[in-house]
């Protein structure tokens, strides 16, 4: 069964920083690439963040240069940081992966960014 659990979400400031985790079972971890995803009040889904099973990286320019995202396989986990939040990171992340010609999701994890 294949699971994906995110945790680190919460309240901040502007300005701050947070890391966001996501631990998976049922898969082969490090042959599979990873993705964060973010859905915010009112709008569509959008992909954040994405890290193949050899490391490379790809970030939304809406995100570049603040967040990045890493993987463990020793943990079978992967990672958002995100630094420099702004109100407008405001969302419910997700991570995500595809396996067995499927894709899984997390329950996804509440980021609010507010003074």
């Amino acid at each position: 069964q294949v699971q994906l659990v995110e945790s680190g979400g919460g309240l901040v400031q502007p300005g701050g920083s947070l890391r966001l985790s996501c631990k998976t079972s049922g898969i082969i971890f490090s042959a599979n690439g990873m993705n964060w995803y973010r859905q915010a009040p009112g709008k569509e889904r959008e992909l954040v963040a994405s890290i193949s099973w050899s490391g490379g990286t790809n970030v939304a320019n809406s995100v570049k240069g603040r967040f990045t995202i890493s993987r463990d396989n020793a943990k079978n986990t992967v990672y958002l940081q995100m630094n420099s939040l702004k109100p407008e990171d405001t969302a419910v992340y997700y991570c995500n992966t595809f396996s067995g010609y499927r894709y899984y999701w997390g329950q996804g994890t509440q980021v609010t960014v507010s003074s």
